[in-house]
């Protein structure tokens, strides 16, 4: 792959790269650069949208460099103040632990364990003493810190900032430093903690990395960033059935989203596809194609095709799941709302999300769509309820 081939991979679906200079003149080198990337283990299982990295280091893996996956174990009992309003809670050691070890197991669906080399940061930061935290941080200041947005605006809103959150992205830096990293990938919101760590190394007489931000992944409801409290993400160790249904029920305008930043295909077979269906290509199959690369890459082609058949006779034919989730709901009074029950049966996050899709017409009880927002159910009734394409309970108010 010529230098130019493989520039064109690097900058894929890329925001920015500071400075594309220095990163072109270090891919002119042969020695293989040591690119790193830095995930908290805050929950135990990573969704599609931590994988925007993870494919991009794959991609630097595939030129020929060498990865660095960083497990921000010490980090991870700070909590990453980015992007918050308000003091983030820090996790116990043990949570972090017994989320990492699954972070192991997972990364390499994506990467090849030859070319990965898993860190913690607790290995340098464990070994370090007051004295030593006190000198790295001397040598950044309280004025550079608030000229980040999440810290300027607290500040400005006499909102408090714990001296810890200070510390956060100048041990993110420290990480670069310790690991020598050439290249740091982060997302777009991790700006500001990826150009600390460029910084430091500078003090530390070390080459300053380049910094690759990429895109926050928009979740399945097109708006938000993908998350599990926002319910609208894609784990990566759901099932073929799951991970399918929740693909095919993205907008067709957010798939190629997806195929950017998600998927492996060369970008001109992506604009091939653009160029069918301004043609007349059903959407539809296109989006098919999404979802049989993405469930094959976590579990395998067989799987893959399986959740396509599936999902053809669950959706298209009419079908229901032959198993859905089953519970029971009690209300005093012998009756619950229809948004209250939905919220309950996990099926909305929300009783005013309840509300909207009930408006879009998204909301069915044993297979027909209601409009009725102030509909009650009756205890001693069972029904199936189903809201959007995917999410279905078998309800019973007691």
């Amino acid at each position: 792959m010529t230098e130019l081939a493989g520039l064109a991979q690097i900058r894929r679906g890329a925001d920015e790269i500071l400075v594309e200079a220095e990163l072109v003149e270090r891919l002119k080198s042969a020695k293989p650069l040591r690119v790193k990337a830095g995930f908290d283990p805050t929950a135990p299982d990573l969704h599609l949208g931590h994988t925007v990295l993870i494919n991009k280091l794959r991609q630097f893996q595939d030129l020929g460099h060498e990865v660095l996956f960083l497990i921000g174990d010490f980090t991870g009992m700070i909590g990453d103040p980015t992007g918050k309003n308000v003091t983030r809670k820090p996790l116990t050691r043990d949570d972090v632990l017994a989320n990492a070890a699954t972070y192991e197991h997972q990364i390499y669906k994506i990467l090849e364990p030859e070319r990965t080399t898993v860190m913690f940061n607790s290995q340098w930061m464990g070994e370090m003493n007051a004295a030593d935290l006190v000198q790295v941080a001397a040598k950044h200041t309280v004025a550079r810190m608030l000229e980040r947005d999440d810290f300027n605006k607290r500040y400005a809103a006499k909102q408090p900032i714990a001296i810890h959150e200070f510390l956060y992205p100048l041990i993110q830096g420290y990480d670069s430093v310790a690991m020598k990293a050439d290249v740091e990938l982060g997302g777009t919101d991790q700006k500001f903690n990826l150009l600390v760590g460029r910084e430091l190394q500078k003090h530390y007489g070390q080459r300053p990395q380049v910094i690759l931000t990429m895109p926050i992944l928009e979740g399945l409801d097109g708006v938000q960033k993908m998350s599990k409290s926002l319910n609208n993400y894609i784990g990566i160790n759901e099932s073929p059935d799951e991970m399918f249904g929740k693909l095919m029920s993205i907008s067709d305008d957010l798939m190629w989203r997806y195929f950017e930043l998600l998927s492996f295909r060369p970008m001109g077979e992506i604009e091939q596809m653009r160029i069918d269906i301004n043609e007349g290509a059903n959407p539809r199959d296109i989006k098919f194609q999404l979802g049989q690369e993405i469930v094959a890459r976590f579990h395998d082609k067989a799987a893959a095709e399986s959740a396509q058949a599936n999902f053809i006779a669950r959706f298209q034919k009419g079908a229901m799941p032959d198993e859905m989730p089953e519970l029971t709901v009690s209300r005093e009074g012998g009756e619950i709302g229809i948004a209250s029950l939905l919220k309950e049966a996990g099926l909305v996050g929300s009783t005013s999300e309840a509300f909207r899709m009930i408006k879009q017409g998204a909301v069915r009880v044993e297979g027909e769509r209601i409009s009725d927002k102030g509909m009650v159910v009756k205890s001693g009734n069972t029904h199936v309820f189903q809201v959007g394409k995917r999410r279905f309970a078998r309800v019973t108010v007691a």
